[in-house]
């Protein structure tokens, strides 16, 4: 049949082939014929899993798997019946399902992903089989106006005093940081308002100041986690405090850039997570002082009371979700 198959593709009636659980997958096999083919049957699987696979430090391999669609049926065709004659031209064989709910969204990382597909599967008498397939995307969503009220209403702060000490302990001193974000949720293209204040009132000179948006992803394998990494997605920077000196952050803002929501929710192998992390670097040897203030990353933002998005003025909500990640093969954040 090679030479007689001149087209066999899966096509679906959403043509941005994004999909949301308890939608309709719809669309058809297309089959186009040179010449008069016998076939045994058209074959049609759609599947949806979960999949974390990576090799351990030991060069051990690590796999775990979970299952969200296996649905199977015949487009063409009865079992122990004889072949079908197709005669020349184009032959469209259409389906239909219900994409159960709960399903997790749509993601691909360095060690796992959740993918969804359908196959299709065109068997001749002679035992050959002509197979293609077709990959769509399903975005669970997370709609921040159903979560706690006080993710929306209530600035989330976090406060620290840390002892700073000077070189072979030739003195030492506090530094006060109070920082405060306008929200505890936020979806892509809204921005993140950052207040702080940092007091110097230590002996030693704060190289910098920073504000950070991270994404750290967990894998999990026989419900262990595997392997965790985190990465940095947008940043602010501030100069240097000297001793006894005091910086402000006024709104300063960090842009939210297309992400998958938090968590992926269903997903039982890959958990994700979003962090804004204050960083001060004293100009010695001590470490960075670092203030961590969990966020949570929906797909729909807040409403007011009138039903409007809470948006503000030039904010742009993407439409489509992140499949493509570069920032995966960027440097870690520590």
């Amino acid at each position: 049949m090679s030479r007689k198959l001149e087209k066999f593709v899966v096509l679906f009636d959403n043509t941005n082939l994004l999909y949301f659980p308890g939608q309709f997958l719809s669309g058809r096999v297309l089959v186009e014929l040179k010449d008069d083919t016998q076939a045994l049957g058209l074959h049609f699987h759609v599947i949806g899993e979960g999949v974390v696979r990576l090799k351990s430090k030991r060069r051990e391999r690590i796999y775990d798997k979970e299952n969200y669609i296996d649905f199977r049926m015949r487009l063409l065709g009865e079992p122990g019946q004889p072949p079908v004659m197709l005669s020349p031209g184009i032959h469209s064989f259409p389906f239909k399902l219900g994409l159960p709910p709960g399903l997790p969204s749509t993601f691909l990382g360095k060690s796992g992903w959740v993918q969804y597909y359908c196959k299709a599967a065109l068997r001749e008498p002679n035992s050959l089989t002509h197979k293609n397939q077709q990959v769509f995307i399903v975005m669970n969503p997370i709609d921040l106006n159903m979560e706690p009220s006080i993710l929306s209403v209530e600035p989330f702060r976090c406060d620290i005093d840390h002892k700073l000490s000077k070189v072979m302990c030739l003195g030492s001193g506090m530094v006060e940081c109070q920082v405060c974000l306008d929200k505890g949720a936020y979806v892509p293209g809204e921005t993140i308002e950052i207040t702080a204040t940092v007091t110097n009132n230590s002996k030693v000179t704060i190289k910098s100041t920073r504000a950070t948006l991270t994404e750290t992803i967990q894998y999990f394998a026989k419900s262990k986690i595997i392997q965790s990494e985190t990465r940095e997605l947008a940043s602010l920077k501030r100069d240097k405090i000297r001793p006894n000196e005091m910086d402000q952050w006024h709104n300063e803002q960090l842009y939210v850039p297309p992400l998958p929501p938090t968590n992926l929710r269903g997903c039982h192998l890959i958990n994700i997570q979003y962090d804004i992390y204050f960083i001060i670097s004293p100009n010695n040897m001590e470490k960075d002082v670092k203030l961590q203030l969990p966020i949570m990353m929906g797909t729909y933002p807040f409403r007011t009371e009138n039903g409007s998005f809470d948006g503000k003025l030039g904010t742009h909500y993407p439409s489509t979700l992140p499949i493509l990640r570069p920032w995966l093969e960027e440097k870690t954040f520590k």
